[in-house]
């Protein structure tokens, strides 16, 4: 089992920053990838950046290239977001993807973008 505990979300006006932090405990030696999915309401929840640890590429999406950048530390794993804009507005989620398929979430959490 992976816990997964989010942090750092928040209001913010467009064209400023924030940084979400997900810490990682459990059994993470079995954890192959880690990223952050979001989902706006009334939309799926897509994909944002996700990074091999075993690997060490990071992917992102076509629509935060530029503007996020994904890093990780060990049990942490954290997403820089600069020029945010309102679209961006989501809520996000952590997790991370054992080599079997099994996947676990984190909380959620809120990022507002205002114009």
């Amino acid at each position: 089992q992976v816990q997964l505990v989010e942090s750092g979300g928040g209001l913010v006006q467009a064209g400023g920053s924030l940084r979400l932090t997900c810490s990682a405990s459990g059994n993470i030696n079995n954890v192959y990838f880690m990223g952050w999915y979001r989902q706006a309401p009334g939309k799926e929840r897509d994909l944002v950046a996700v990074n091999s640890v075993r690997g060490g590429f990071t992917n992102y999406a076509d629509s935060v290239k530029g503007r996020f950048t994904l890093s990780r530390d060990n049990a942490n794993l954290y997403l820089q977001m600069d020029k945010l804009k309102p679209e961006d507005t989501a809520v996000y989620y952590c997790y991370a993807a054992e080599r079997d398929g099994t996947i676990y979430w984190g909380q959620g959490m809120q990022v507002t973008v205002s114009s």
